[in-house]
Formats: C-alpha cells, structure tokens, sequence
C-alpha cells in the first residue's frame, strides 16, 4: 500500500476541495482509493486468521464515502480529509473502524452514541456485569493502547432506571462506548504499520467482544 500517495492525495484534495478539482482527479482518486481498497482486503485476510470470531468484510464493503454527507452537516466541506473504512463488520455489532487522514490516522472501535435499544442493552449488562468492562478498561496494556473511553457527552445523572448510588454509575452515564488510538504519519509510513494494526485489534477485542454480546445476546 502506498500510504505516501494517498497522503499526498488527501492534502492536494483538502487544499482544493471542490468538485472541480475531483472531476480533473478522478483518475489519482481511483488509484489511491482502489490501493486503499487492495490493502483493506490484505488486513480482513491478516485478522481472520487470528480471530475466530472474525466477520470477513471486503475492502470494497468496508470501505465509507469519501463525500461528506452535507443534507445532515451542510457546513462541512464536500470531501473528507481521509479514508475510512470498517472491518469485522457483522450486522448489528460495533465493527473495527480504520481511518488514514493527513495529519493523523487511528483505529477505533464500539458504539458512537448508538440507538436507544443498543444503548439500553450495553446499560443492562453493565449492570449485570460491570466489573467485567471495568476489568478490560484498566487493563495495562489497554489503558496504554486507548487510554479511556472516547470523550462524549454523558448524561448529568443516572438514565432511566438505574439510580444514582449505581456502583457502575460513570459508565452508565455515557452515551458512547468507544476507544481509539492514533498514528501518526511517520507511523503509518513505516514497515511494520500493519503489525501494528493486528496488535491494536487483538488489544481492542475483549472491549468490543464484551459490547457486541451485549447487543446480541
């Protein structure tokens, strides 16, 4: 994978980005975006073999929009400022989220303020076995992989049947159970970026294993 080209692109795009300059690029775009695609599907290959739960998901099914979706953020501009696809992206579950931009990339994975009912179910097994995520969050190598949960909005008090004297009460305040971890581009550039992806997948696996049977169960 040429990370530099598609960084490169990405700059050239966020410094002209119009559909102008797209329609005269369309050709560098394809390239770098069907790279982009060719590597996803080397790392759904890389990860099914050391997960056996793995969902295999094709670049070309994970991969997301490059065009902002301006009807809901008419502000922003048309293009994004980078890649991003999700992997390990069974139905109804928190996939594996993989985004390559211009200043920084990162891994991610869980639920970004999920629906009521998903939200309900992670809030109903925290209460059944919360000691088990707070196991898994203060983990060592966890905590210095991710650091905490992803900074979102909380609720100012307990949600809805659950009381504020909860012992799990900082978790079941969130709306988003969500970790990630940046690179920078020098990371991205280097030879071992893809050991470094598995690494942080395996690292990230108890975290989303916990929360996808959460909303599966």
């Amino acid at each position: 994978m040429n990370f530099k080209n598609l960084i490169h692109f990405l700059t050239e795009l966020n410094k002209n980005n119009s559909k102008e300059w797209m329609d005269a690029n369309r050709k560098w775009y394809k390239e770098v975006r069907d790279d982009y695609i060719s590597w996803l599907d080397k790392m759904d290959l890389a990860l099914a073999a050391i997960d056996d739960q793995y969902y295999s998901t094709p670049g070309k099914k994970g991969i997301n929009r490059i065009n902002n979706n301006l009807m809901f953020h008419p502000n922003k501009p048309i293009y994004k400022d980078h890649f991003g696809a999700g992997l390990d992206k069974r139905p109804n579950t928190g996939d594996f989220y993989v985004e390559i931009g211009i200043e920084q990339s990162m891994l991610a994975g869980g639920f970004w303020r999920p629906v009521p009912k998903t939200l309900r179910s992670i809030r109903d097994a925290i209460d059944y076995d919360g000691e088990e995520l707070k196991k898994i969050l203060n983990k060592k190598s966890f905590k210095e992989t991710f650091g905490d949960l992803v900074l979102d909005e909380k609720l100012k008090s307990a949600p809805k049947g659950f009381s504020n004297d909860h012992p799990h009460i900082d978790l079941l305040r969130n709306k988003t159970f969500a970790v990630l971890h940046s690179f920078s581009n020098t990371e991205v550039l280097q030879e071992d970026f893809e050991q470094k992806v598995i690494k942080v997948y395996q690292e990230m696996l108890p975290f989303r294993r916990y929360l996808n049977k959460a909303v599966t169960v």
